[in-house]
């Protein structure tokens, strides 16, 4: 393909049509649409909504909507909205694309670091997955914290709060990324000689703040004792991200690579490697639900979470990933056990997250726990169905991912192979 250089770069010279128009991003364009639909629907929901003013107060103070508009505004129940149990859906799914997206960085700056020829002649292509799920995991919890509300944060910043914490370290990890992908791009220039270790270094020093800020973040939840009781909990979000993203390697290589030269010895690579992190997850899912309060445990691993749990997460995860990984030569089951992977590590995220919300929290009106409305009895179980709007947020989140994947494939071939030093 005939390319235009600017800045040491090759770029593409791609038609619009071939660039915005094919398959794949038609698909992205409809995944996107159906995330605009979930939009609308939240957005109508928290701002547009019928309101309790002193007018209706006054009228009738007795009117049972009346009553009803009062315990909406305070209890409220839509989805993620709900005041009782904020972390649902979004929260999981920004958890599993973005912490899958660094941990696909991550295991790229480490072969990197540990000079593994095979994966960093292929580096460009998963750095460029990584962050397509770093943008997609911050297209949904952009969502979950209210646009509108975003500014402010930079206008009255909390500099003690986890969550502020976020915003200037994404503002330094994505373009310290982004450049690394110059860098890997541009091979052959010095600059990328220079710097390759010290970009290595930076780029490890940086996921593992990244992971730690999220720990801390879950862990000032001092309601939810399943995050807060949980042991090594940045090393577990790491460990876990590793299997997730190793599965996203898996499938991601079989599409892109799997009529190269390189791709038998690169799924033995997976194989090997995720037969390893699973492993390791296994005793931290073993080692954590031993320490955590038996409450969550109980309802976890015997109650109502169980069938997911185990259907979900155990069986995908630690039963079929590790049967299929065990026969080497066999490239195609590796690839559906990295399918069964990214199905076990997404339903683990969901259980983290739902997990740490499925007993009653605290005791605020001195008649028992927190209950699922307001005064009512105090239940051993609570569970918040998320609303449609947020379905499809989570399922246009993919579009996000497409597009941006696409767009750097159609200027830079980002899944050739590069030989590099």
């Amino acid at each position: 393909m005939e390319t235009i250089a600017f800045a040491g770069l090759d770029i593409n010279k791609v038609s619009f049509k071939a660039m915005f128009l094919n398959k794949a991003m038609l698909l992205a364009y409809f995944l996107l649409f159906i995330a605009i639909l979930g939009l609308y629907q939240l957005y109508d929901l928290r701002y547009f909504s019928a309101t309790l003013n002193a007018h209706d107060a006054g009228i009738d103070p007795t009117n049972p909507a009346l009553k009803e508009a009062m315990r909406q505004a305070i209890f409220g129940t839509v989805g993620e909205i709900d005041r009782n149990s904020p972390w649902t859906v979004l929260i999981s799914n920004y958890m599993f694309m973005l912490y899958t997206g660094s941990g696909i960085i991550f295991l790229v700056a480490l072969a990197e670091l540990f000079r593994v020829n095979l994966i960093k002649n292929l580096a460009v292509g998963f750095m460029v997955v990584g962050i397509s799920m770093v943008f997609a995991g911050l297209f949904t919890i952009t969502t979950d914290l209210h646009v509108l509300n975003i500014p402010w944060m930079l206008l009255t910043p909390n500099t003690g709060a986890a969550m502020w914490m976020m915003l200037p370290l994404y503002l330094i990890y994505i373009p310290f990324v982004l450049f690394e992908i110059y860098l890997l791009l541009t091979n052959n220039r010095a600059l990328a000689r220079k710097l390759a270790l010290i970009i290595v270094i930076m780029s490890i020093g940086v996921d593992l703040i990244e992971y730690y800020i999220q720990a801390n973040l879950f862990a000032m939840n001092t309601a939810r004792h399943l995050w807060t009781e949980f042991p090594a909990l940045t090393f577990y979000f790491i460990v876990s991200s590793f299997v997730a993203s190793l599965g996203i390697i898996g499938v991601y290589t079989f599409l892109v690579h799997r009529n190269k030269t390189e791709y038998a010895p690169l799924m033995n690579l997976i194989r090997r490697t995720m037969l390893i992190a699973v492993v390791i997850l296994g005793l931290f899912e073993v080692i954590g639900y031993l320490h955590v309060e038996k409450d969550w445990t109980n309802l976890i691993l015997f109650g109502p979470l169980a069938p997911l749990y185990f259907i979900g997460y155990v069986l995908p995860i630690f039963v079929l990933s590790v049967l299929l990984s065990l026969k080497a030569g066999k490239p195609m089951l590796t690839v559906i056990a990295s399918i069964f992977v990214i199905i076990g590590g997404y339903v683990g995220r969901l259980i983290f997250v739902y997990g740490g919300n499925v007993v009653p929290m605290f005791n605020r009106f001195g008649t028992g726990f927190e209950k699922t409305e307001m005064y009512g009895v105090a239940k051993s179980f609570i569970y918040v169905s998320p609303h449609l709007g947020e379905v499809l947020i989570v399922i246009g989140s993919i579009g996000v991912a497409l597009i941006t994947y696409k767009v750097f494939d159609g200027l830079f071939s980002v899944g050739k192979l590069r030989e590099h030093s």
